[in-house]
């Protein structure tokens, strides 16, 4: 998965199912939902599922296994990184960020960005069409 960009993998929103999500795999409206549950950690892979695709952005949670990356690449948006658990270096343009549990970051449009799990990681990737 490496060589997909954040955004790809955010569209493509792949995860498993569970009991209470709509065939989009979407999460179900005015339902309580456990966040961090909603993706599960798979040996040596990347798992994302996109919670909400509207028009005007997504919201998608990754749950990235050690050593895995989304190789350098550019978004045409504006993407805010929530870290909920572990730890994950991000690097904008150039400039490396460890991010731990309870941090966010901004990767602002058209600067070319990349991640890294250091240890397994989830996080929350909202992405902004504006």
């Amino acid at each position: 998965m490496s060589e997909k960009s954040v955004s790809q993998a955010a569209a493509e929103g792949r995860q498993q199912s569970t009991s209470n999500v709509k065939t989009k795999r979407e999460i179900a409206p005015a339902e309580a939902a456990p966040l961090i549950d909603l993706a599960a950690y798979q040996e040596g892979s990347v798992v994302s599922r996109v919670l909400i695709r509207r028009e005007t952005g997504n919201v998608t949670l990754f749950a990235f296994d050690e050593t895995q990356e989304l190789s350098e690449h550019t978004a045409p948006y504006d993407a805010l990184v929530q870290v909920l658990e572990g730890k994950a270096e991000v690097v904008i343009s150039g400039k490396p960020f460890q991010l731990g549990a309870g941090e966010v970051i901004l990767m602002p449009a058209n600067r070319p960005h990349a991640l890294r799990a250091i240890t397994r990681f989830k996080m929350l990737l909202i992405m902004i069409r504006s």
